[in-house]
């Protein structure tokens, strides 16, 4: 499994229709080709399962949550961690390093999201005042289909299938010229195909914001 996290050229995938994970409509929409990757199988059967192993405890102590403050997300539980067993702590590392650049400023707290069978995540740009330009993300127990959206022009549109045990990285205008969100179950289509909704876990990682230069 670590020859996956080394990025094998067919497992690391940037962004292009070809690939079968990106479904591009608007000319706009060609520009994420660099600011958008997916990773397939990054953990295995065996590492989830250890991930929700340590997980679990804490999120069972909570309540799924109707809506968020801000109501971009839906049915819900969420946990900040920062401290792993060591072999969880590997896998995040390996996250961590696929998706930032050597001497990035890093968020110590990793996001889990926990979102319910009917839950889901309403289009929005995260604020620039909370994190910085790269955003990654590890998926867990279901597969799901994340929707890009031009903040200027709605007919640019990106539909991402995001396979369970997959990594997601978006970065630059993916991050902040694009809203991005999860798709409810009874709109989660890829195309023709229907990628049912369960409960999805997710590990997210974050750069900091960047600091302005007042010089």
């Amino acid at each position: 499994m670590a020859a996956c996290a080394r990025g094998l050229p067919l497992r690391g995938l940037r962004l292009r229709a070809a690939s079968g994970l990106a479904l591009l409509r608007g000319p706009a929409a060609q520009r994420l080709s660099r600011d958008v990757e997916i990773r397939q199988q990054f953990v295995s059967l065996e590492e989830e399962a250890a991930l929700l192993r340590e997980l679990e405890p804490r999120l069972q102590r909570q309540r799924y949550q109707r809506e968020h403050w801000d109501r971009a997300i839906h049915g819900y539980r969420e946990i900040e961690k920062s401290h792993w067993t060591e072999q969880n702590e590997a896998v995040v590392q390996r996250l961590r390093d696929i998706a930032f650049p050597p001497g990035v400023p890093q968020l110590s707290m990793v996001h889990v999201l926990d979102l319910g069978e009917s839950g889901f995540i309403n289009p929005h740009v995260d604020s620039v005042k909370f994190c910085g330009d790269t955003i990654a993300g590890l998926c867990l127990l279901s597969a799901s289909v994340m929707r890009l959206l031009s903040e200027d022009n709605d007919a640019d549109q990106v539909d991402l299938l995001l396979e369970r045990r997959s990594v997601y990285i978006l970065r630059g205008i993916a991050r902040y010229r694009f809203s991005h969100q999860i798709l409810r179950d009874e709109e989660s289509f890829f195309g023709e195909r229907k990628v049912p909704r369960g409960r999805r876990v997710s590990i997210i990682c974050r750069n900091l914001p960047q600091v302005p230069d007042t010089g």
